[in-house]
């Protein structure tokens, strides 16, 4: 009952940041512009807060994020021609469960990566709630990493707190990381399956504590046995290992 209560005070205290972050970026007229569809969504909120349905509010703020996530999504011909020839997935917003757990497993010596950042709103965000050394941003589109250079601006992160990385998550070893996020950016078959081994290869090399939070979790069936799920709800999988 005791972490229950704990566990309900921490995610109150999440949503709490939120809306402090999404007031603040309303009242910059230069991101209003960049982002028009941000007014109504957060207009609607502030209604629905008079009333303090918790689930209510939770799925308006779920709404913004997920538009600012989608936001800006764009791929060049030859950007889907890559991502199609490795068997990848498009932009997808992997919601707000992910936030509501990362608090325990990020510190200020954390090495964060995005694996398929799009935008990059999920890695700013862990940034902005759990400041930490560095977020790295895996994306594909130069376009994309364009947008959430943008969104860091408005958010206010300073520049050195965020790596952009112009390149195919098939080039980036995983094993500098402390702190790994993924949304299945490949299937995991032909040239995906061959991404996933690798992954899971080089994981299986590092001595230190590393934290992996997967969407639409394929991961299980790639890594070695030093790594166990501690948690799993169908959506959100998370692994560590012994370290």
């Amino acid at each position: 009952m005791k972490q229950g209560r704990e566990e309900d005070r921490e995610k109150t205290d999440l949503l709490t940041s939120l809306i402090r972050l999404f007031d603040s970026l309303g009242s910059k007229p230069d991101f209003l512009n960049s982002y028009p569809e941000f007014s109504p969504l957060f207009f609607r909120f502030r209604q629905d807060l008079d009333h303090g349905d918790p689930e209510v509010l939770e799925d308006d703020l779920a709404a913004i994020y997920c538009y600012l996530h989608g936001s800006g999504s764009a791929y060049s011909p030859s950007d889907r021609k890559e991502m199609d020839a490795c068997g990848g997935y498009w932009c997808h917003a992997g919601g707000l469960s992910p936030l509501f757990r990362a608090g325990p497993f990020i510190t200020e010596k954390t090495r964060l990566a995005d694996y398929g950042a799009g935008n990059g709103f999920q890695g700013l965000l862990f940034q902005h709630l759990y400041p930490h050394k560095k977020t790295c941003q895996i994306e594909l589109s130069s376009r994309m990493i364009e947008n959430g250079r943008r969104l860091q601006s408005f958010m206010g992160i300073p520049g050195e707190k965020v790596d952009w990385l112009h390149k195919n998550v098939m080039d980036v070893p995983p094993a500098d990381f402390d702190f790994i996020y993924i949304y299945r950016p490949v299937r995991p078959e032909g040239k995906g399956r061959a991404f996933y081994e690798g992954f899971a290869r080089e994981l299986d090399h590092v001595r230190r504590p590393v934290t992996i939070f997967s969407i639409a979790d394929c991961l299980k069936d790639f890594l070695g046995r030093g790594f166990r799920i501690f948690h799993d709800d169908g959506h959100l999988t998370c692994f560590t290992n012994q370290g």
